[in-house]
């Protein structure tokens, strides 16, 4: 389990975004086993029902299934539920904040749009 916790947010979604992040990187690929409560527990110093909040949150989306007695285990289709989710939140959130400070800056369009693809090429973006 790679990542480290801050005082940001609650605990158990940093947890659960450790896990999401995880599962698009394809550390944690369809029908594989997730750290359990009590390895998440030892790894961040927590309390294994924190842990176990930030598990329940994705197995609640669907994200996690749990197999009686071995553990919680990735869904099949949840890396694509997980970029479909998260392209929507990045509209909706950074985009429109991203739109709305470029109209205040006076920037047309088309600027907006040269400033974009400056950066997309900059970081090598496909």
């Amino acid at each position: 389990m790679k990542g480290t916790l801050n005082d940001q947010s609650l605990i158990y979604r940093q947890i659960a975004q450790l896990l999401e992040d995880g599962i698009l990187r394809g550390e944690y690929p369809a029908d594989t086993q997730v750290p359990s409560t009590n390895e998440l527990a030892r790894a961040f110093n927590i309390n294994p029902a924190t842990a176990a909040k930030g598990i329940n949150r994705l197995v609640d989306e669907g994200l996690l299934y749990k197999r009686r007695g071995i553990g919680m285990f990735v869904s099949p289709g949840a890396a694509e539920a997980l970029r479909k989710k998260r392209r929507e939140d990045f509209a909706k959130t950074q985009v429109r904040a991203f739109v709305r400070e470029a109209k205040r800056l006076g920037l047309t369009q088309q600027e907006l749009y040269s400033l974009v693809q400056a950066q997309a090429e900059e970081e090598q973006l496909p």
